[in-house]
Formats: C-alpha cells, sequence, structure tokens
C-alpha cells in the first residue's frame, strides 16, 4: 500500500476549527481555494496511493483539531503531523497527553522557513521541546528549505538522538538552476545522522521550465547514496504541487526516478518508511503476517 507522505489541506474562510492561513493571501490564485481530502481522492486513487499523512500549514493549535477530524473520517489510514508551539515548553507539556490519545497525531512540525528567526529551530527553548517530543515518541517535520536551515538538521539530530526528524522536500535542492552545492553536502552532512529521514517531495516548485524524471535523477540519486531507500519516503506535496505541475505529474516523475530500484527497495520508498517513521494508526498486512496476538 502506497503512503503519500506529505498532504495538506485547508479552508480559507476558516472552517469550523476557524484556522487561518494568512501566508495564503501572499500566493498564487491557485492555492488560495479551500482543498479536502475529498479533491484529491481520484488523484490518491488513480495512483493507487492507499494511506496519507496530512502536514500541517498552519503554526496554529486549531488546525490540529481541523486535521485529526479529517484523518478521523478518511476512507484510509492517515497519520497527522500538526503544530505545537515549540518555543512554549510548558504549553507543549500541556497538550500533549490530549495528542497522544489520538493515534492519528504523529508528529509536529513548525513553519520554520517562514519564522522571521532564521535561528528558531536552534533556541534552547525548542530543544527543550524537541526533547518532550523525543519522550512522547512523536517526529519533527523540518522544512529546511534553505541552505542554512539544511545546516541546522544534523546540529538537531545530534542533539536528540532519539528525536526522528523528517526532512521534508529534500530540502529543496536546485533544480532548475542545476545546481549542486552547498545542497548536497549538506544533504549528506543530515543523513549522516542515523535519526534523520527525508521526503522526496516538493520537487516540482523547484524545477523551473522542465519536470521530468531525468531532471530530478541526480538528486534523488543523491539521496538514495546519501540516505539509503530504508530512510526515505515519497510525497505528493499537493496542493503546493499545483502552482507548477499536477498531481499526476508529479508522481509519474518521482515513479520515474525510482525505477532503477529493486522491488525490496521501490517497497521500503513507496511504503514502508513512511508507516514505519509515522506509526500510520492500521499496519499493512505484510507488517503483521506471522506476528503473534
Amino acid at each position: 500500500m502506497t503512503v503519500d507522505s506529505h498532504v495538506h489541506i485547508w479552508r480559507i474562510d476558516g472552517g469550523m476549527f476557524h484556522v487561518h492561513y494568512d501566508w495564503l493571501t501572499e500566493t498564487s490564485d491557485v492555492l488560495y481555494r479551500n482543498y479536502t481530502l475529498a479533491d484529491v481522492q481520484p488523484e490518491l486513487a488513480e495512483h493507487g496511493v492507499g494511506a496519507v499523512v496530512l502536514v500541517q500549514a498552519s503554526d496554529s493549535l486549531a488546525e490540529n483539531r481541523a486535521l485529526l477530524a479529517a484523518a478521523a473520517g478518511a476512507p484510509y489510514p492517515a497519520a497527522v503531523v500538526g503544530w505545537l508551539p515549540l518555543h512554549r515548553p510548558d504549553v507543549v507539556a500541556a497538550e500533549l497527553p490530549s495528542l497522544r490519545a489520538r493515534p492519528e497525531f504523529v508528529g509536529v512540525r513548525h513553519l520554520i522557513h517562514r519564522d522571521p528567526d532564521p535561528k528558531w529551530l536552534l533556541r534552547p527553548e525548542v530543544s527543550d521541546s524537541l526533547a518532550l517530543l523525543a519522550e512522547a515518541g512523536l517526529t519533527f517535520d523540518a522544512v529546511a528549505e534553505r541552505p542554512d536551515l539544511l545546516a541546522q538538521v544534523p546540529h538537531i539530530a545530534r542533539e536528540h538522538p532519539d528525536l526522528t526528524i523528517v526532512l521534508d522536500h529534500l530540502g529543496k535542492p536546485p533544480i532548475a538552476t542545476g545546481g549542486w552545492q552547498p545542497w548536497a553536502e549538506l544533504l549528506a552532512d543530515a543523513a549522516a545522522q542515523p535519526n534523520v529521514v527525508a521526503k522526496i517531495s516538493g520537487l516540482a516548485t523547484v524545477s523551473g521550465d522542465e519536470i521530468s524524471s531525468p531532471r530530478w535523477q541526480p538528486y534523488v540519486d543523491h539521496a538514495l547514496a546519501v540516505f539509503g531507500p530504508a530512510r526515505l519516503m515519497v510525497g505528493g506535496d499537493w496542493p503546493f504541487t499545483l502552482t507548477a505541475a499536477s498531481y499526476r505529474t508529479v508522481w509519474q516523475t518521482t515513479m520515474g526516478t525510482l525505477d532503477h530500484l529493486t522491488p525490496a527497495d521501490r517497497d521500503q520508498v513507496l511504503t514502508e518508511v513512511a508507516w514505519r517513521t509515522y506509526q500510520l494508526p492500521l499496519a499493512p498486512t505484510w507488517m503483521t503476517e506471522g506476528v503473534p496476538e
């Protein structure tokens, strides 16, 4: 069962949970509308995606409730990477018990790439909260879309060896310009930490005027070389990807970069890593066969 490990949903009218996405007013008209799981369901079905990870798009406690409601109502396994004010360890400690009572809530993310403090992730109080996440068995998604942020990932990984850190979008490689450094070295530094995994996602929006498997291949191959298939997963980054290409184009392009893998390695990247990392609420058959009840 293939997992799309990076899906967003939102309502620009705030919805019943009164979630607001201020940054949406600064983006394209394509994104400035409501997006629900029902909207992407035909695309998921077309490509054999049977489970999703809903990822926060607002630094908001209210969005946790919205995403959990959507996950609970989904007709397939769905997990939630939500938000907590990691700069407030006291609030994190107070919120964690109720969130951990929901098996769909598997991780936390903060929009570090939009935070006015470029060193927000390195704050002592944030480190205290990351320790709480590790203790609670939650993951942390790092939106390290700039070299300075990507360079911080190994630091927090070493500081919190029991915390699984998920690097979103391969740290946004410079595909449009055909660039390589410092991205390649920074990605390798992150991969050198065994508690870091990464998503092959979000590449369409940094591809410029050509979206193709050959164009993406060197960057995906580098990720495979430094992380290995056992620490990589795939994500569609819908609906952000719609600013550059359709879900179908992105998914088919991504699959094309994985054609050379063995069936076992493809299973790791398409399914097993996401299930294992995000502790999806229902395990596929291959994970439970032979396990005594």
